[in-house]
Formats: C-alpha cells, sequence, structure tokens
C-alpha cells in the first residue's frame, strides 16, 4: 500500500477511538474527532479498493470473510461475559445485521454500489460527477423528507450519514486512480487550505450544536467537513516520500495500528466504558494499552476463523465445480 494511506488509516484510528473517550479526559472537549476519522477511514478503505479484478461474488466474499469474524469473535466474548444484552438486540442483529458498530452496517452496504461503480470503466473514470449527482440525491432528501428540526446530521446510526460515508469511499477511489497526479506533490497553499477547513469545520459543529435555530443549514457541517477530508487525502499525499522515509521503527508503529484499525474500533466501547473511572491520567494509559492489546489478540484469532472460512468456501466450491464438470 502507499504508505500515506497507511498513515491516515492509523490516524483514522486514533480519531475514531479518542472520540469515544468520554468520562476519560478531564473535560469531554478533547474527546473529539469521530466523524472525522469515520470519514478519513471510508475514503482509505475506497482508495485501498479501487483495483478491482475480482468477480463480485469472490470480491465481496473476501470483504465478508475479513470485516466479520471480528464481529463475531469479540461479540460472543462480550455476550458471555453479560457485557452486551440481548435486551439491545437479538443474536442475528449482533451477529450478522445491523451488528453492535455502525460502521460495518454502512460499509457491508455500501461495498455493493462502490463495487458496480468501480468496475464499470465508464463510471470509474467519473468519480468526481457520480459523487457530485450522490450529493445531489442527498441535497434533494434532505430538503424534502428529512427532519432539520433539530441538528442531528452526523448521527452516525441514522441512515442519512451513509451519503457521506458513501461520497469518502468514492473520494478515495479517485485519489487511488488519479495517484501520479498526487504523489509527492506538496504545495503550502494546501495546507493553509487545510487549516483553516479544520477551523471552520470546528466553528460549524460548535454553532449548529449551540444554536438551535440554525439546524435548517446543518448540511453545510457535512460540505466543510467533505472539504476537509479532501484536502487531508491531498495533504498526505504530497508528504507520501517523505512519510515512507520515517525511521523504520516509526513506520512499523503506523503499520501495526493501521493493521488492527477494525479490531481496535470493536474492542474498545466495552473497555473505554468499564474503566474510564479512574483518575487521569491512569485511566487513559491502561484503556488505551488494553485496547491496544485486546485488539491484536483479536485480530489474530479472526485472522485464523476467516482464512478457515476461505478454505471452506474454497472447498465447496471446487466440489461444486467438479460435480457440474462431471455431469
Amino acid at each position: 500500500m502507499i504508505f500515506y494511506a497507511t498513515v491516515l488509516r492509523a490516524l483514522a484510528a486514533i480519531l475514531i477511538t479518542n472520540a469515544h473517550y468520554t468520562g476519560v479526559y478531564p473535560t469531554d472537549l478533547i474527546a473529539n474527532g469521530g466523524l472525522l476519522g469515520d470519514v478519513l477511514f471510508f475514503s482509505v478503505s475506497g482508495f485501498v479498493l479501487a483495483n478491482l479484478h475480482d468477480k463480485f461474488f469472490c470480491w465481496y466474499e473476501k470483504r465478508i470473510t475479513r470485516i466479520y469474524p471480528a464481529v463475531w469473535v469479540v461479540t460472543a466474548i462480550y455476550l458471555l461475559l453479560n457485557l452486551y444484552s440481548l435486551d439491545d438486540f437479538s443474536l442475528l442483529q449482533y451477529f450478522l445485521y445491523p451488528t453492535y458498530y455502525h460502521f460495518i452496517s454502512s460499509i457491508i452496504l455500501l461495498y455493493v454500489p462502490y463495487y458496480l461503480i468501480i468496475k464499470n470503466e465508464f463510471l470509474s473514470k467519473k468519480i468526481i460527477w457520480v459523487m457530485t449527482i450522490v450529493f445531489f440525491i442527498q441535497v434533494i432528501i434532505y430538503v424534502f423528507a428529512y427532519d432539520r428540526s433539530y441538528y442531528h446530521i452526523d448521527t452516525v446510526r441514522e441512515p442519512m450519514i451513509r451519503f457521506l460515508f458513501f461520497e469518502s469511499m468514492l473520494l478515495g477511489a479517485y485519489f487511488r486512480k488519479n495517484n501520479d497526479r498526487f504523489l509527492n506533490d506538496n504545495k503550502r497553499y494546501n495546507w493553509l487550505i487545510l487549516a483553516v477547513a479544520i477551523v471552520v469545520y470546528a466553528i460549524s459543529k460548535l454553532a449548529f450544536v449551540r444554536f438551535p435555530e440554525l439546524s435548517s443549514y446543518q448540511l453545510v457541517n457535512q460540505i466543510v467537513l467533505f472539504i476537509t477530508l479532501a484536502y487531508i487525502m491531498r495533504c498526505f499525499a504530497g508528504i507520501d516520500g517523505w512519510l515512507d522515509a520515517l525511521p523504520k521503527k516509526l513506520k512499523a508503529v503506523f503499520s501495526f495500528v493501521s493493521m488492527i484499525t477494525l479490531e481496535i474500533y470493536v474492542v474498545q466501547y466495552v473497555i473505554i466504558r468499564k474503566l474510564a473511572f479512574m483518575v487521569f491520567p491512569l485511566n487513559w494509559i491502561i484503556i488505551t494499552s488494553m485496547i491496544i492489546l485486546s485488539a491484536f489478540l483479536l485480530h489474530l484469532t479472526a485472522s485464523r476463523v476467516g482464512q478457515g472460512i476461505d478454505k471452506v468456501i474454497t472447498k465447496v466450491f471446487t466440489v461444486t465445480a467438479r460435480k457440474a464438470h462431471k455431469a
């Protein structure tokens, strides 16, 4: 993988986790940046998956066996320890859909239109236009069907957020397909625009939260966030060579966090909730250490489960193909 994508995936994990540290810091104002981490993660996912070669079923099966084993293992453990309750979800909901994790329910659905667009030769060359059309559909729903009486457009468990997530995936694919244009093309004004965008995003989010009368215009917050995301991608692509030349130990840290990003996401909720009561910064140190260790162990376990599922599926298809050939 182009190394700046590895760094951004690790950064996404840090932002998402930090946003969940409510009750950990002396002030919850520090526990922020979750939605930015989410869109960054979706964008990197789109970036990584942009070069499609497999047929849909094989490709989708690989995505499923990468994601679901971690969900199944951690959910089973948390249910056995009574850390999850069947009063909240049924077993089917916990293990299949929507699961406890909003990211899983979103990306499992978004994989399908993403594949159809990227696999289509014409559409894959018109990603900017596709993103524009998706945004236009979002605006129509926002104007005619969305409840704008209060600020909730960044609520990650609402279906409306999937427009932003999908646009982020397409943005990542756009950067991958135009890699030669952006890679190591570092411009100072891009960093200036990014800094301004981050400040404007923070101010807009604060304004919509504190002034309910502005809720009719809350879509502006997502537009500013998307611009911020685009310039994060642009700026980090511009310094890919510099990032790739970082000391090996530091690169190893980024690579390690990037490798277990999914697992970090699924283990953290219970750990944070159970250990946040301790005094800061002891709670931060213990929680962060527990999340990393648990995520790594889950990654090892889930990888083996996924490999086992792959072998079973491959065997079933091989036997089926042989029978069909004999017939």
